[in-house]
């Protein structure tokens, strides 16, 4: 990728870190298709080369073992290049388990419970503006 795209990326997407709180995360109006066009992003992630039992749970875990393992999980995810791509996947599928983007499946309720709420704000308001 090259430098321009990845400041343009930059600037398209606002990508929540693990040392950021959960409300910063924003949600593109519009998916890359750059990535997408120069073939699937999973040939680019960080965690092919990883166990998958790092991002998903097996049964009857611990909690602590549990925490301990998905922030393992997200600090994979914080240095792969299609953190963002992940994220966005596992949100639209939606993915009900694991560790995608760098979120837990719980985080990922959250964020698309916070979109749902926006997505219904902005309709609200723009009926209210359409009617006055």
């Amino acid at each position: 990728m090259t430098q321009s795209a990845k400041q343009s990326r930059r600037q398209e997407w606002t990508v929540l870190l693990p040392h950021q709180p959960l409300q910063e995360a924003a949600v593109p109006s519009q998916r890359i298709s750059a990535r997408e066009q120069a073939g699937p992003w999973h040939s680019e992630a960080v965690c092919r080369r990883d166990e998958a039992g790092l991002f998903f749970a097996p049964s009857k875990e611990p909690t602590a073992a549990r925490l301990s393992r998905e922030e393992a999980a997200k600090r994979v995810c914080a240095r792969c290049p299609v953190m963002v791509e992940c994220r966005e996947h596992a949100l639209l599928q939606p993915e009900p388990y694991g560790v995608w983007g760098g979120l837990t499946a719980a985080e990922r309720r959250v964020v698309l419970a916070r979109r749902r709420r926006r997505e219904a704000e902005l309709q609200r308001a723009t009926r209210i503006a359409a009617a006055g």
